[in-house]
């Protein structure tokens, strides 16, 4: 246990015994425990393993490479179409967590393995993202804006074609494509 971490677990959630009991799993098979972006993780050799959040209707096991695991139970769920390669295992109370602990157990030692072996995963390249028709059209029409975009490294440009796709209405999209040109045109990222 890492005391640094023990803030997280003493604080009162809807969660609390299913933290506990996930926590006591991880630390079960041999992982560091730290804190990273104010959630308990566990690593192995410095790489990240699991992690433990929550949300309002589930609390959750993150598994950083969660793709590569075999998933023989099909318990390990895609957060959304975006994320490419954590998985999670997702409960509702603390028996789900209880009947599932050997499980979850064989499930982290392959994750240690795919640490291991060093495995990687292949990453959506930028051209695999979807231009949105309204940045598109930006991009045709604006030449200093198509080489500002072109010269944002590929992950800023990801991040603007991933931000873009995600209103359902075109103007919408319209109107965030518009909100962020500027930020476009002076070489910053989405977040910067």
């Amino acid at each position: 246990m890492n005391p640094k971490v023990n803030w997280f677990f003493e604080k009162a959630t809807q969660w609390q015994e299913e933290y506990e009991k996930l926590r006591a799993i991880c630390l079960s098979t041999g992982l560091t425990e730290e804190l990273k972006w104010g959630q308990p993780c566990y690593t192995f050799q410095k790489k990240n393993i699991v992690l433990i959040h929550g949300f309002s209707e589930y609390c959750a096991l993150l598994f950083f490479k969660g793709v590569l695991l075999a998933d023989p139970e099909g318990i390990l769920v895609q957060q959304t179409e975006n994320v490419q390669v954590p998985r999670q295992v997702r409960f509702r109370n603390l028996l789900e967590i209880v009947e599932l602990e050997p499980t979850l157990k064989a499930y982290i030692h392959e994750a240690v393995e795919v640490e291991r072996a060093g495995l990687k995963v292949d990453l959506k390249t930028t051209e695999e993202y979807k231009v949105p028709d309204e940045f598109q059209h930006k991009l045709d029409t604006i030449p200093a804006l198509k080489e500002a975009f072109e010269k944002l490294t590929p992950g800023r440009q990801r991040n603007y074609l991933f931000n873009f796709s995600k209103p359902k209405l075109s103007k919408t999209r319209q109107e965030k494509v518009e909100q962020y040109i500027p930020k476009i045109l002076a070489g910053k990222g989405w977040d910067d």
